[in-house]
């Protein structure tokens, strides 16, 4: 088992994560590594109708931070000869209808336009459903069994008119890394369980991730995630939503890891034990639009021009946080349980969190960089 060290050795963070809770999260578990060793803590409830503290290292669905597990996982592809970075992406995936100016490295970043499949929000304030996610209210809670296939998301975003055109501009779409998953699996020949699998869950050891496919339930331990919804006549219902079918994002946020794992990996991953130089520098290098690599988020900290590397996300009841030194000698990971809903509720406090951890643990930071990073609703 991990070593924690008692609380008390590290109030700062205690307090931060205490604060959370006031804030109106249901629990936080949080772990950091630096030049002070291992040290993990949590605050508040792992299940509304309990009073134990979420397990410092329980399962959690990390939603978007899949992002940075399957954008790794091409890249090694890269580096194997079996990816091209900027090929069109239609020529790993001839059964669908892919834009030939799109290319894989267009998928990775955020820049092909494609529409993305769990809702499009528009600049003046607009908003193009999907099929229906976590803001759909009880249609989503009486639809979380449901299983989709990945070539369904894809074709129904296909479906609909793109953001941009592709490569002028940057927008975030869950779209784009269900084609990744697509092309990891046409290249490989194996699903992308196996695939990654083979090249970063098993290499690392990583025994508490997974990837659940149509798998509803999380091993134990695990804390609770919530759903809040108004029925017709407003009265509002909360429901238990740690068991779903996680088929409705898919590569978009469906992965299952620990506090711990988080760690091992993105330590991992920027201390360049997964990918040789030249393709983690591709990883690094930002889109200045919104500071997002490949797979990743670039952002600022501290008056001195540091930065970490990181993607936190959110999965309906459940989100993770990750984030690293470019070198992995410090790193942050933590897992949350909520109460979510249509409306996003608990996004300013989950930004408003992440900032304070990320000023406590890498330094004064002089950017809202942190709330770049999906909020917990978001995928």
């Amino acid at each position: 088992m991990p070593f924690t060290p008692p609380e008390e050795d590290r109030p700062q963070l205690q307090k931060i994560i205490d604060g959370m809770i006031d804030s109106g999260f249901t629990g936080v578990a949080i772990r950091v590594h630096d030049e002070r060793g291992p040290w993990a803590g949590s605050a508040g409830l792992c299940r509304l109708d309990e009073t134990a503290k979420p397990p410092t290292d329980g399962h959690i669905r990390i939603g978007s931070n899949t992002k940075t597990f399957a954008a790794t996982a091409a890249l090694l592809l890269v580096a194997e000869g079996k990816i091209d970075l900027d090929a069109p992406a239609a020529d790993y995936l001839p059964d669908l209808e892919v834009d030939q100016r799109i290319t894989v490295r267009m998928l990775l970043q955020h820049t092909s336009g494609i529409f993305n499949f769990t809702g499009e929000y528009y600049e003046d304030g607009t908003f193009a459903p999907g099929i229906a996610a976590t803001t759909a209210g009880r249609e989503w809670v009486d639809n979380r069994f449901h299983t989709y296939r990945p070539d369904e998301l894809v074709r129904l975003a296909l479906s609909k008119p793109a953001r941009f055109e592709p490569g002028t501009d940057w927008s975030y779409s869950n779209t784009n890394y269900v084609l990744v998953r697509l092309l990891i699996e046409h290249a490989t020949g194996n699903s992308l369980v196996d695939a990654m699998e083979q090249l970063i869950l098993k290499p690392l050891g990583l025994t508490g991730t997974s990837l659940p496919e149509t798998r509803t339930g999380l091993a134990e331990p695990h804390a609770h995630g919530y759903y809040r919804y108004e029925e017709d006549g407003g009265q509002e219902t909360t429901v238990d939503v740690t068991r779903q079918n996680p088929s409705w994002i898919s590569t978009g946020g469906d992965m299952i890891s620990t506090t711990h794992d988080l760690h091992t990996f993105i330590s991992a991953l920027t201390g360049g034990k997964l990918l040789p130089p030249p393709l983690l520098d591709e990883m690094f290098r930002p889109h200045p639009k919104a500071g997002y690599g490949l797979g990743v988020f670039v952002q600022d900290v501290g008056p001195d021009g540091g930065q970490v590397i990181t993607h936190n996300g959110g999965m309906a009841g459940h989100a993770a946080l990750m984030y690293s030194t470019p070198d992995g000698t410090r790193t942050l990971t933590a897992a949350l349980n909520y109460v979510d809903d249509a409306s996003l509720s608990m996004a300013q406090a989950f930004q408003q969190a992440t900032q304070a951890l990320v000023q406590e643990v890498f330094g004064d930071s002089d950017a809202a960089a942190a709330t770049r990073s999906p909020s917990p609703a978001g995928g």
